[in-house]
């Protein structure tokens, strides 16, 4: 027999910074408390209705993680700028929602450098720290550079490209925590290695408007894991609408069950239901 725990139209889980974080499950009005189901067999179970995360009607397919279609095509939040913040067009006049990309863009970032699957460096707003590492797996985290617009803060993260990785290997960070870096060291190297780029996007954009943030505090982060899959197998709720397995983990957005790992933020807005397994 099973015990539904809570239903509902799913939300990426929400993080507090704790020794280890605590997550909770936003399902429809409810918000499930996760970390005190590890090691209890749990069932997911979509029940094949999706509703758009933004304006909440009905849809046969999931975009960018939980937006129709018309919203995908019509939202600044949707727009490839956001995945690559370097081609912000905000200035050409050209923003799908001027007044969001005011709120949102056009408002101080953080560059940073993180240990997920490895060193590499991000951005985000300055609202997004700490959850922004949380929602990564990444262990430890430290910001290097104060930026006046997410536009300069790509500027800056693509300027580290050739230097450091961008991006996590999720098999990897699911497979266990890397290895300790030492991110005030790296953060000197790369500010070295970039020395006239940086002073380059400076002139170009405004002596304020890249700040460099020397020795800042170093965020190190544990998460609720009992054990690590060795071998990463990836749910996929489209194909397998029936999730059963014993929560062995929960890191970054995934869940990690004995049977395999699923992304809980790539489902945003499906009709989803947790229940414990008797």
């Amino acid at each position: 027999m099973a015990e539904l725990l809570a239903a509902g139209n799913l939300r990426k889980m929400t993080t507090n910074l704790e020794a280890p974080v605590a997550y909770s499950l936003p399902l429809g009005d409810d918000s499930l408390p996760m970390n005190p189901l590890l090691g209890q067999p749990l069932q997911l179970r979509y029940e094949g209705v999706i509703n758009c995360v933004a304006c909440g009607r009905k849809s046969s397919k999931s975009f960018n993680q939980g937006y129709c279609y018309p919203c995908f095509r019509r939202l600044a939040q949707c727009d490839s700028c956001i995945v690559s913040p370097e081609k912000c067009h905000y200035a050409q006049g050209t923003c799908r929602e001027p007044e969001w990309g005011e709120t949102h863009c056009m408002i101080e970032h953080v560059v940073y450098l993180a240990n997920t699957s490895g060193l590499k460096v991000g951005i985000t707003r300055h609202s997004q720290v700490p959850t922004r590492w949380m929602d990564q797996g990444a262990t430890q985290a430290q910001p290097i550079f104060r930026v006046d617009t997410r536009h300069h803060s790509g500027i800056v993260e693509t300027l580290f490209k050739n230097h450091v990785a961008d991006k996590t290997s999720w098999q990897a960070m699911l497979k266990g925590d890397a290895p300790p870096v030492d991110l005030e060291l790296e953060r000197q190297r790369l500010v070295e290695s970039c020395a006239d780029a940086l002073q380059q996007a400076r002139e170009q954009f405004g002596l304020q408007s890249i700040t460099e943030l020397q020795g800042a505090e170093q965020t190190c982060i544990n998460y609720p894991v009992l054990e690590f899959p060795r071998k990463v197998k990836s749910f996929n709720l489209d194909k397998t609408p029936l999730v059963e397995g014993t929560l062995m983990g929960i890191k970054g957005q995934y869940l990690i069950f004995d049977t395999g790992v699923i992304n809980m933020r790539k489902y945003g807005g499906y009709h989803l239901a947790v229940a414990r397994i008797n």
